[in-house]
């Protein structure tokens, strides 16, 4: 396995930007989704339908379970096999990233289950570095505890990050602002990083940025927002809401701010605790946009707002409750690969 420890010449693309694939696992274990697993992997294969509508996806599987994915996957998506533990791609998979040449390559960072909330985890750790070499690809390597579903980018240099991740000393513990700007930035090939308080009342992913906000174009983002002025997430939202508006991204814009309500009650019809309820975990594909729906009636003016927001590209709507109760939704079962650079607008 080719394997690097200095990026000096590559970047990620936003995730707007074309994609080759999309990158899935299988849920198998049944040990960690409350019982839900037959809920799981029904709505794991409707969103796997859904992208399929619009780029290819291949879908890593559990040596031991390879051949349920590809009997009950059939012709969505190509499978293959690898060791792994659970199924959030997007935090344990890698992030990829393109060269000046237009090489692709994938950062590992170490993974921990988010904490060590959840055991075991050494497959999860190694799986970047193999689906990287699955993609063809060179890997590299970062000592930071980072997860995927933890930053946002534009593509434009900029880079959102959550202070209640990154720095967590369950994650991170010594490490400042100041050493982990310098690997982000190493990393990912970006030149501002802009820091948001975070979410301490998620007690699975320590205040993803995939729930807070998410991309439009450069300069532009969604962001979530609760109606419920005495729910103390509601002013969760509005603190990281007011620490952006005084930011500017690595251009000098101020940013345009599209507000998106999320489901305040989706998770009153689940007994997890750590329900995804926010829209802004979408996927975004070539052409479309897949939107999470939680089975409530908030669903029908998210998928709205969120089709305003991407006015040429199709809007798909997949229900992920049982997916949800596990604390993510469809950007966080997700992780594109993208297009060489010559075929970036």
């Amino acid at each position: 396995m080719n394997v690097a420890h200095v990026n000096s010449s590559y970047r990620k693309p936003a995730e707007f930007a074309p994609h080759t694939q999309s990158w899935m696992i299988w849920p198998h274990r049944n040990d960690l989704y409350g019982g839900r697993l037959a809920d799981v992997q029904r709505e794991f294969i409707d969103v796997v339908r859904a992208i399929s509508q619009f780029e290819p996806v291949t879908v890593v599987a559990h040596p031991d379970h390879e051949a349920v994915a590809r009997k009950r996957l059939k012709d969505l998506a190509t499978v293959t096999a690898l060791p792994v533990d659970d199924f959030w791609m997007r935090d344990c998979g890698p992030s990829f990233i393109l060269g000046s040449d237009g090489s692709l390559a994938g950062v590992s960072w170490q993974f921990n289950a988010w904490g060590e909330k959840h055991s075991p985890w050494d497959q999860d750790d190694a799986l970047a570095r193999r689906v990287t070499a699955q993609a063809s690809g060179r890997t590299f390597e970062s000592w930071l505890c980072c997860e995927g579903g933890s930053f946002a980018l534009d593509g434009e240099g900029t880079l959102i990050i959550t202070e209640t991740s990154i720095l967590n000393p369950n994650r991170n513990p010594g490490v400042n602002k100041a050493l982990a700007e310098a690997e982000l930035k190493a990393m990912l090939g970006v030149e501002k990083v802009i820091w948001l308080p975070g979410d301490p009342m998620d007690i699975e992913t320590d205040g993803h940025i995939d729930g807070l906000c998410a991309f439009v174009r450069p300069g532009a983002l969604l962001f979530s927002s609760n109606p419920d002025p005495s729910d103390p997430h509601s002013r969760i939202l509005i603190e990281n809401l007011n620490c952006l508006r005084k930011e500017t991204d690595a251009r000098g814009r101020s940013f345009e701010i599209l507000p998106l309500e999320e489901a305040v009650e989706a998770g009153a019809q689940s007994s997890s605790e750590v329900f995804c309820s926010s829209y802004i975990n979408f996927y975004l594909v070539n052409g479309g946009v897949i939107v999470p729906g939680y089975g409530t009636p908030s669903d029908a003016a998210a998928a709205r707002t969120i089709a305003a927001a991407f006015p040429g590209r199709k809007t798909v709507q997949v229900q992920v409750h049982a997916i949800a109760a596990g604390g993510g939704a469809i950007h966080c079962i997700t992780q594109e690969q993208p297009a060489p650079l010559s075929t970036h607008a």
